[in-house]
């Protein structure tokens, strides 16, 4: 592998995983259509983990917030006396809202080789795409509303996080299903974004280490380290300004604007499907 095909994967990586377009399914139709090979099961792990660093960046506050009350909560629990009284803590009940939102997740395991399966059907991934793109055209016109982590309810979390179970499927992105879930049952928009991108954090922590165990008994090769840290740099610094990008977008109202970049995707990969495979 290259360094310039490593940046690549990473630019490709960071971009696609935070903005609304589904990284999978880019990812897949590239392979498919080009004949090309994806990040091997190591580098895909890393780039992963990169986008991963900069979530962590981005929301550094509301993590270590999330992390305090996190074990002060268990404090309270297991000490009742010394808790503390009146409302709980925006910052604890938004680690409980995390936590029920990844609960629906746990419905798709049962199914991961069969929804992985559909990434090689461009067939799919094209109609996946569209369906994205009638999401984000219809999380511009909701109504807006002002649920934060302090109002939102336990319905509202399990709802979202539905949202991003459904959203493992290839073509359907992650952060335009749970953003637009998000701005559907009444989240103010900036918190939506906000919500979806704490979200992915447990979702893509956990896959990762369950995959990098995988891959460590395969063995590594340390001559293409310098090419997989080339390629998480691209993809971290590049996901940071996604990031940014995505919530600018959505607090103006104008996150629909990426529905009919998915619908000239999606089209052209159902015309390519027809034409070529």
């Amino acid at each position: 592998m290259e360094y310039i095909k490593a940046a690549f994967l990473g630019l490709l990586q960071g971009i696609t995983e935070f903005l609304p377009v589904s990284s999978s399914g880019h990812l897949s139709l590239f392979q498919n259509f080009f004949n090309a090979e994806g990040p091997d099961n190591l580098f895909n792990v890393l780039l992963h983990f990169a986008t991963l660093l900069a979530v962590c960046v981005v929301y550094r506050r509301d993590i270590r917030d999330m992390i305090t009350e996190f074990f002060l909560g268990v404090h309270d629990l297991v000490s009742p006396k010394s808790g503390r009284r009146g409302r709980v803590p925006p910052a604890r009940r938004l680690v409980v809202m995390v936590i029920l939102g990844t609960l629906p997740l746990f419905l798709v395991l049962p199914f991961k080789d069969k929804v992985e399966a559909l990434g090689n059907s461009t067939l799919f991934i094209g109609c996946a795409l569209l369906v994205t793109g009638l999401l984000l055209f219809a999380s511009d016109r909701f109504a807006r509303c002002q649920k934060t982590e302090r109002t939102m309810t336990v319905a509202d979390a399990l709802l979202v996080g539905c949202g991003q179970a459904l959203a493992v499927v290839p073509g359907l992105s992650r952060s335009g299903t749970t953003i637009t879930a998000g701005i559907a049952v009444g989240l103010d928009r900036p918190f939506a974004v906000r919500y979806s991108f704490l979200l992915s954090l447990p979702a893509v922590l956990g896959a990762t280490l369950l995959e990098l165990l995988d891959v460590l008994k395969e063995g590594v090769d340390g001559a293409l380290i310098p090419q997989y840290l080339v390629g998480m740099v691209v993809a971290a610094v590049s996901g940071y300004f996604a990031i940014g990008l995505v919530k600018l977008l959505a607090d103006r109202g104008k996150f629909g604007a990426f529905a009919y970049y998915c619908w000239a995707v999606g089209a052209l990969a159902l015309i390519a499907t027809f034409l070529f495979l």
